[in-house]
């Protein structure tokens, strides 16, 4: 082909917005802004998605095996235990994303909370809560909430928030806040005292 045909082809692209996009211009996901599309995987290899606990009250905690609050799984499963038939579902997120404290493979996981904790609150496969890889669920509960109050990144693992009925964050509780505190009970009672409007 001539020089002057390669210069019109060329020129026609341009205008064409046919251009190539470098890599390092890829536009980010934007989070997801309703709560129960969000896909996600058990721990043991089934699809799901959080649709399953609509009009639920939900404790959702990322968790980790090697933490110094490990043991809070104690916490969680009494409260699993005592207000699942009122209504609350804990479900436990695995993530490595702080200082290397769960390592091992969902079945790894698995085995370990269930014989050492007798976990027997719903489980998913490990995810990343925070950086790059961020899961959609975490961009959720970290970046898309409308109440700016439980915005903020994970500083680390065992860090707590309460869903209402309607999939909205009410509370949010830093990893060194017992489970079976005062202040989390309430907030689960609070929230499963709210009526559904849906």
């Amino acid at each position: 082909m001539k020089p002057f045909a390669w210069l019109v082809l060329l020129s026609a692209l341009s205008f064409s917005g046919c251009t190539k996009l470098d890599k390092s211009q890829s536009i980010p996901t934007p989070p997801p802004t309703d709560l129960y599309s969000i896909a996600l995987t058990s721990i043991t290899g089934e699809a799901a998605d959080l649709s399953l606990y609509r009009g639920k009250v939900l404790l959702i905690v990322n968790v980790a095996s090697k933490c110094g609050y490990t043991k809070q799984y104690e916490g969680l499963q009494k409260l699993y235990e005592t207000y699942a038939d009122s209504g609350l579902v804990v479900l436990g997120f695995p993530a490595n994303n702080f200082a290397n404290q769960e390592p091992g493979s969902d079945d790894e996981i698995y085995e370990f909370c269930t014989t050492n904790f007798s976990v027997t609150f719903p489980m998913y496969s490990k995810i990343s809560v925070a950086g790059d890889d961020i899961h959609p669920l975490y961009r959720f509960l970290t970046q898309s909430q409308v109440d700016s109050t439980y915005k903020g990144s994970i500083a680390w693992n065992f860090t707590k928030f309460i869903i209402n009925r309607e999939g909205r964050t009410v509370a949010r509780f830093a990893p060194a806040v017992s489970p079976t505190s005062a202040e989390v009970v309430q907030a689960i009672r609070d929230a499963l005292a709210e009526p559904n409007a849906s």
